[in-house]
């Protein structure tokens, strides 16, 4: 006679235990780099800190920047759903300058906010030298966030606030790009009022003549 198996007693979840073991991956990296930096932290220091064994990492990532950004990009992702940002637009209030000023302000906010200056800045350094991650880091994280900008300024170009000629994709560096150097290479400081006036800069150059 077969035994029939218990009804109270659950099947183990095997999808559930690995999103359990990623997340925690994911976090032991984040934690890691903040407290370590990127040089210092390793495969074998994310798994102790995550309770897997390094095998699993190398299982899923071929190697620790490719955890990291997995992670950086999770961690984005669910900080804009906690903010009820999914999918996030730049608002259109028919301002454009209040617009950029206020997307700008929140970016400021993030650059400066611990949890996420170390990895954003751990990538971009080894981006430069690890061209596959650099790609991926462009193509997952910072062009999804350039479009941004360009629909806003379409938006604004079809309001005719911006000239007709002006390409959206190379106006956007003009407040975008100085911010992103002065982060990366401490050429200065970033603040509100640096943004707003990189704003204001820009725009007159893109107004209507």
């Amino acid at each position: 006679m077969v035994k029939k198996p218990t009804p109270d007693r659950a099947t183990p979840d095997a999808t559930r235990r690995s999103d359990r073991s990623r997340r925690a991956i994911h976090d032991a990296a984040l934690a890691l780099v903040a407290e370590v930096g990127y040089p210092k932290t390793t495969v074998e220091g994310i798994a102790a800190r995550a309770g897997v064994g390094k095998q699993t990492i190398y299982r899923w990532w071929p190697s620790k920047a490719d955890v990291l950004l997995e992670a950086f990009l999770d961690m984005g992702e669910r900080a804009a759903r906690d903010a009820g940002h999914e999918p996030y637009r730049i608002p259109d209030t028919g301002d454009l300058a209040a617009d950029l000023k206020a997307v700008l302000r929140a970016t400021v906010d993030e650059l400066l906010d611990p949890r996420f200056e170390a990895p954003s800045r751990a990538l971009a350094a080894e981006g430069l030298v690890n061209e596959q991650l650099g790609r991926e880091f462009v193509a997952k994280l910072l062009e999804p966030q350039l479009q941004l900008y360009v629909d806003r300024l379409r938006s604004a170009q079809d309001a005719g606030g911006i000239r007709p000629d002006v390409d959206p994709r190379i106006a956007l560096e003009l407040f975008v790009s100085p911010l992103a150097q002065r982060w990366l290479q401490h050429t200065g400081p970033i603040s509100y009022a640096y943004t707003d006036t990189l704003v204001d800069y820009a725009l007159g150059g893109l107004a209507p003549r």
